[in-house]
């Protein structure tokens, strides 16, 4: 779900970004104003508006829940995947923060998006190597297995 989040997140801000230079193409302004304003609207502004709530909210929420299953889910290394997924969602919410502050993070922000991503292709991938449970008969013991 994460990825596909992330896919999201990508397609909401290209069609944000994409609307918004076609509304400044039929003579409208795009500063400070516009963001400011409350009531401005063009048709991107939807977009972005999703890209914020989705990135804010939804995605840490399901990074967070990821982590609180994988402590559950006896994946081999799944506590690692899903911390390393939600620290770097921690660490992409910051950076979209401090996008609207310094360039800089915006970009950093884009890149970071790709390795979100790639990290929960990941533990999605990990979580198909769940050894099978394993029974014994009455009176057996069962030998360790090394996964």
């Amino acid at each position: 779900m994460i990825a596909l989040e992330v896919v999201v997140q990508a397609a909401t801000m290209a069609f944000g970004v994409a609307a918004l230079v076609l509304w400044v193409d039929e003579g409208n302004s795009f500063d400070k104003a516009l963001l400011e304003n409350e009531d401005a609207e063009f048709d991107g502004l939807a977009g972005l508006i999703m890209h914020g709530i989705n990135g804010m909210m939804v995605i840490p929420l399901l990074a967070l829940l990821l982590l609180i299953v994988s402590f559950f889910a006896k994946v081999p290394k799944g506590i690692l995947w899903a911390g390393l997924v939600l620290l770097f969602t921690v660490v992409q919410v910051v950076l979209g923060l401090l996008g609207h502050s310094y360039a800089i993070a915006g970009g950093i922000h884009g890149a970071n998006a790709l390795l979100l991503f790639g990290l929960a292709v990941m533990a999605f991938m990990r979580s198909k190597t769940v050894p099978p449970p394993t029974t014994t008969a009455p009176g057996q013991t069962q030998q360790p297995t090394r996964v």
